[in-house]
């Protein structure tokens, strides 16, 4: 029998192995200008702020004592839906050597019952569009592609 992630808040001491799954990941690496470890400062003070704003959750998935995958959690609290929380999932990441063994599916099974535990009416996450294996995971997970997503990069 595969060994069971475990799942808790994380803790700066994390940083090294979450940042490693953004390098790790091409799209994220480009994004962000990673072509090797960075300078762990802004990632430390960007964990501080998480921490410090209520509804806010940096999430680690633990699989044989090592960090395998991770997630940020934000409950929004707003007036549609009769005034209850929705979750905004942020930021997934699965260890590029733990994929395709059903940690995704553990990790987002582990956010539903977050987000039910808090009483939201609706968890929602975006994915970047050249992300198509995403997209089929997510859709696995009965999650539908309801709304067209927009930015605006300041």
């Amino acid at each position: 029998m595969d060994p069971q992630p475990t799942f808790r808040r994380a803790t700066e001491a994390d940083l090294p192995a979450i940042v490693a799954m953004m390098l790790d990941d091409a799209i994220s690496a480009a994004r962000d200008g990673l072509a090797s470890m960075p300078d762990l400062e802004p990632y430390r003070e960007a964990f501080r702020r998480i921490e410090a704003l209520p509804g806010n959750e940096l999430l680690v998935m633990e699989l044989e004592g090592r960090v395998a995958g991770t997630c940020q959690l934000t409950f929004i609290p707003g007036l549609s839906r009769a005034g209850r929380l929705r979750c905004l999932v942020e930021a997934v990441r699965v260890e590029a050597a733990s994929r395709n063994r059903g940690l995704g599916a553990a990790l987002m099974a582990h956010v539903l019952e977050r987000a039910r535990a808090e009483g939201c009416s609706l968890v929602q996450l975006t994915t970047d569009k050249r992300r198509t294996d995403a997209h089929r995971f997510y859709q696995r997970l009965g999650f539908v592609a309801s709304h067209e997503g927009m930015k605006l990069y300041l």
